[in-house]
């Protein structure tokens, strides 16, 4: 069996799930054209970096964490004593961040969120913007859980890099899990994605080797 063309299929957030538990290895997204990219789970499940710091550098409180996985950004805010709740779509993420002491809730941003309106900052990290395949609609949505005035803090693509919408599919081995929609946003297509959701670049920067962007919520 090619390890190129897994068979066996999987929901993307059990496969998701097991790479946070540490239950499948390595984790890989694979693009229908046959390439992949290894997910960075090591970094997620590990310390801030001072890319980290310098966006939380930025929050407002209180901060809602979009796609939290295993929560080390609001523990993080937490320890610099803001009020910040994680959200994850994963049941697995979400009990693995809160078993390291963060506040963290199962569901979609597009459901029920706590407090909608009056959060002063959301997170949308570690590539979260692309989440649904549909990036203007999820900052549509972000600026109507963020108070006014306040601000969506997003990772973006490098200068060069497109925004473009695909689809994914994660793998383990020889374990793949069915296909999803997923996007990506260049730092030079920020603004026209997020002009279309009514919000407003303030600023974008680069800290190793990694890009950012905070939008005004008016």
């Amino acid at each position: 069996m090619s390890a190129t063309a897994p068979v066996p299929t999987r929901d993307p957030l059990a496969l998701y799930g097991a790479g946070i538990a540490g239950e499948a290895g390595e984790l890989w997204a694979r693009r229908p054209d046959g390439t992949r990219a290894r997910l960075p789970l090591d970094r997620w499940l590990g310390a801030l970096t001072v890319a980290d710091d310098a966006v939380l550098d930025r929050a407002l409180a209180p901060v809602l964490d979009i796609g939290c996985g295993p929560g080390r950004h609001v523990l993080a805010l937490a320890r610099r004593g803001l009020i910040a709740l994680g959200i994850d779509v994963s049941p697995i993420a979400v009990a693995h961040a809160r078993s390291r002491g963060a506040h963290a809730i199962e569901g979609s941003v597009f459901d029920g969120i706590p407090n909608a309106g009056r959060w002063g900052s959301a997170l949308l990290l570690d590539g979260n913007v692309g989440i649904g395949g549909r990036p203007a609609l999820l900052l549509r949505r972000l600026a109507q859980v963020v108070a006014p005035g306040g601000r969506v803090l997003v990772e973006l693509e490098a200068p060069g890099v497109p925004t473009r919408r695909e689809r994914l599919r994660l793998e383990s081995g020889e374990v793949a899990s069915d296909w999803f929609r997923w996007a990506h946003v260049g730092v030079d297509g920020i603004a026209a994605v997020a002009g279309s959701a009514g919000l407003e670049v303030r600023e974008t920067w680069e800290r190793a080797g990694r890009w950012f962007a905070v939008l005004d919520v008016p």
